[in-house]
């Protein structure tokens, strides 16, 4: 069997980061590691061919050459993943789908159009359609019904075929699900709410597979929550520290984690050793009463302040991402997530109004209230740009402006340079040095052509040609006196902002484009909450 894999076009989002892969030439952040997954679990004498939309056209020659078509995206691919399914289909093969958003929503007519829907995870129901193909099916549906599968059987991924060059980080994957009942969040209904994690061995393998392949830079582990069963956690990192000081740390981690992450000095100790330099929480608000609401208590039980310094004291930067649309969110919602994100520093704060996403708890709430606008709902999908597909309790024109506003003065560029100072300021030594011969580490922090480029250019931009030059020059002298240890990830974070400085322009134009053609506003008396705010 020929099989073509193929991953959907992104359009451009908070994290596409254009601007920033431009400067080290390269065109995608993360490759589609589901992808190379499944066909780690197909069988391997089928011949195997990937092409990732978001780094080049599907050649006619791979049209040609494939028997089957398999496809698997997000809710945000959607629109793409509709084309290539109907390109697939007009020429005469036959076309697989899968991943979130099929799991999701199996029934949207843009999976319709598919033969074979290959739901939930894949260790599960591939071993069905594998056995349907062998038998001449021409379609089928196969579901986990709810089951989960163990993870510690899943091979390493076939990581040999991507084309590597393209992209600037790496993905692995540890564990899925989450512990947490968060009312808007999809991961417990795609993996469920008990953390399932892979052996310490089988990461080292994906680790060991990338390094044998070539790969030297920075690997994201895409766990919706890293920390999500501690105890697997913490039997992990020390395996991967060894592995980094064998290999004198070839690579730098980031993943996703919960606050409480802040609460635990032994996790940040170790991840900090293994070289985890980056983590995105998910603080949402920093409204305590819409956090409760929304089921989210992890975030209410300490400061949110004191977190966030506490983990970067450690050495980790960390990304977080804020929400503003919550029922019963009072006026002023935006305001407030530019001050805490002032006060901490947090150098990249994506923003975004809250989605309905289906099937989740607030999905089911809201259609129960009546309140999903399913126009909206059924669209596009979600992204930072895409307006509230549900009834607010409060104007959608006043969310919709707080959030450009807001989005607008965090990546203002002399604003962002003065945050980016404060929080670097803050920021522990990078632990993991420690471990590495001063030979060995000199040797591997000699800059590359690419490297020397891309500072150039940030220079040029930010410290000459802007009126952010001197801002830019006395930030640089405070970091290089103040915390030279971390003066080079202090640049690169500079950096972000060429993508952010572009992207303030996308959310300003499509927010307004799509607050233009909204009728008028409901009487105040439509608009209340079907539930009253519960105080924290």
């Amino acid at each position: 069997m020929r099989a073509l894999f193929i991953y959907p076009e992104f359009p451009k989002t908070f994290w596409s980061y254009e601007k920033i892969l431009e400067l080290v030439n390269r065109k995608v952040l993360l490759p589609p590691l589901g992808l190379v997954t499944v066909a780690a679990l197909l069988p391997q004498n089928w011949e195997m061919k990937l092409a990732d939309r978001n780094v080049r056209e599907v050649t006619d020659e791979e049209w040609a050459w494939a028997e089957l078509v398999i496809i698997s995206g997000m809710i945000v691919q959607k629109e793409d993943m509709q084309r290539q399914i109907a390109k697939a289909k007009q020429r005469g093969l036959p076309v697989a789908v899968g991943g979130p958003f099929a799991s999701s929503t199996p029934d949207a007519p843009e999976i319709d159009l598919a033969d074979f829907k290959v739901l939930d995870e894949g260790e599960i129901t591939l071993p069905m359609f594998i056995e349907a193909i062998e038998r001449g099916d021409t379609g089928g549906r196969f579901s986990s019904n709810g089951e989960k599968p163990d993870v510690t059987g899943t091979p390493v991924p076939r990581f040999d075929l991507l084309e590597l060059d393209a992209y600037d980080s790496m993905s692995v994957q540890f564990s899925r699900g989450c512990p947490f009942q968060c009312e808007f969040c999809d991961i417990i209904v795609l993996y469920g709410r008990k953390p399932r994690t892979k052996a310490p061995e089988q990461l080292v393998a994906e680790l060991q597979a990338l390094y044998d392949l070539g790969w030297r830079r920075s690997i994201f582990l895409v766990d919706d929550n890293f920390i999500g069963n501690k105890r697997n956690a913490k039997l992990l990192l020390p395996a991967i520290k060894q592995w980094q000081i064998e290999h004198k740390y070839p690579f730098s981690f980031a993943t996703e984690a919960s606050v409480d992450l802040a609460s635990d000095d032994e996790m940040m100790q170790m991840m900090a050793e293994a070289r985890f330099d980056s983590v995105f929480l998910g603080i949402e608000t920093p409204d305590e009463a819409s956090l409760s609401m929304t089921g989210k208590h992890q975030n209410t039980r300490s400061s949110l302040e004191e977190s966030v310094d506490r983990i970067t004291s450690y050495g980790i930067r960390v990304m977080a991402g804020f929400i503003i649309g919550f029922d019963g969110e009072k006026s002023g919602a935006g305001d407030r997530i530019v001050t805490f994100v002032s006060r901490t520093g947090i150098p990249a704060a994506m923003m975004g109004m809250l989605q309905a996403l289906p099937n989740t708890g607030l999905w089911h709430r809201l259609e129960k209230e009546g309140r999903l606008i399913q126009e909206k709902a059924d669209a596009k999908g979600v992204n930072q740009t895409n307006l509230l597909n549900f009834v607010p309790t409060r104007p959608i024109r006043d969310i919709a402006n707080e959030y450009v506003d807001a989005f607008c003065r965090l990546y203002e560029p002399n604003a962002y340079i003065d945050r980016v100072t404060h929080y670097y300021q803050k920021m522990g030594r990078p632990r993991w040095q420690q471990f590495v011969p001063k030979a060995a580490f000199g040797k591997a922090a000699l800059p590359t052509w690419t490297d020397i480029r891309a500072l150039s250019i940030v220079i040029w931009r930010q410290g000459i040609k802007r009126d952010t030059r001197g801002r830019f020059w006395r930030a640089l002298a405070t970091i290089a006196r103040k915390n030279p240890d971390n003066l080079e990830q202090f640049l690169v974070t500079l950096a972000h902002n060429e993508h952010f400085q572009e992207y303030r322009g996308v959310v300003t134009r499509e927010i307004q484009q799509q607050l233009a053609s909204l009728p008028p506003e409901p009487p105040e008396s439509a608009r209340q909450p079907s539930r009253e705010l519960q105080p924290a």
